[in-house]
């Protein structure tokens, strides 16, 4: 990994820096391997309580694609389609 996460340290605690670097890490993981449909989901919700602007999250996971490739928009979308307990798998 040579990117680091977009995250705002100017507002955010640090618990929410840490619930907002897990749900980039669980997108990470659906690309690289697979990650649980709920716990997915469950991080995302957290991110939302975060970030509650959908404009916000649109540049948050903006910066992110942009430096890492991968979509949390993609992500979530197919996480939602699936089964719970489903292992979702972006390769």
């Amino acid at each position: 990994m040579s990117y680091s996460y977009p995250i705002d340290e100017t507002y955010w605690s640090k618990e929410e820096i840490i619930d907002v670097v897990n749900f980039y890490s669980m997108v990470e993981q659906a690309y690289e391997a697979s990650v649980k449909q709920d716990e997915l989901l469950l991080a995302y919700t957290r991110f939302k309580q975060i970030v509650p602007s959908k404009s916000e999250e649109k540049q948050l996971c903006g910066q992110f694609e942009k430096e890492s490739g991968y979509s949390c928009y993609r992500t979530v979308k197919q996480a939602r389609s699936a089964a719970s307990g489903e292992k979702i798998n972006m390769k």
